[in-house]
């Protein structure tokens, strides 16, 4: 677990600025967000989680905004983070970032409180959309979701 509790990381105007989370089990996955967030000036990493369990204690210690949760992570799975986040903590939004596009995922994260779903394979501009619109009070999905037979899904018939 991992916290940034550095003052100059958090810009001047800190009233508009989204608090985020990680929580990944992958190294790379991890550095890469923080470089692409760390030149956001309207985002702070406050943290870093490599399991769901981590991400659960690192929500109650350093209250985000928002979570980007990779749903396969040892000891806990992002689902069940989600779940108890969620239910504990209802100011926190999570947007699952993961691998997996299959709708069982899709729809199990939003059953359990996720306001977003992003694929690992989506560009930049779609993760800070993503962050910016969960943030605010909406919702979000990848393009290849909302297109697919997951979204039918969640929409109903």
């Amino acid at each position: 677990m991992l916290s940034n509790s550095d003052p100059e990381a958090v810009p001047e105007d800190n009233h508009m600025t989204i608090r985020i989370l990680l929580a990944d089990d992958h190294t790379i996955i991890l550095e890469g967000l923080c470089r692409l967030l760390r030149e956001q000036e309207d985002m702070e990493i406050v943290g870093q989680a490599r399991d769901g369990r981590a991400a659960i204690e690192l929500c109650r210690q350093l209250e985000p905004d928002v979570v980007l949760m990779d749903i396969s992570m040892p000891v806990l799975d992002g689902i069940e983070a989600t779940r108890q986040i969620c239910q504990t903590q209802p100011t926190v939004k999570v947007i699952a970032l993961s691998m997996h596009s299959h709708r069982v995922y899709v729809r199990e994260m939003f059953k359990r409180g996720a306001r977003g779903y992003l694929l690992k394979d989506c560009d930049d501009q779609d993760l800070l959309t993503a962050i910016r619109t969960v943030a605010e009070g909406g919702t979000y999905t990848s393009p290849g979701i909302e297109d697919g037979p997951a979204a039918r899904e969640l929409q109903g018939p």
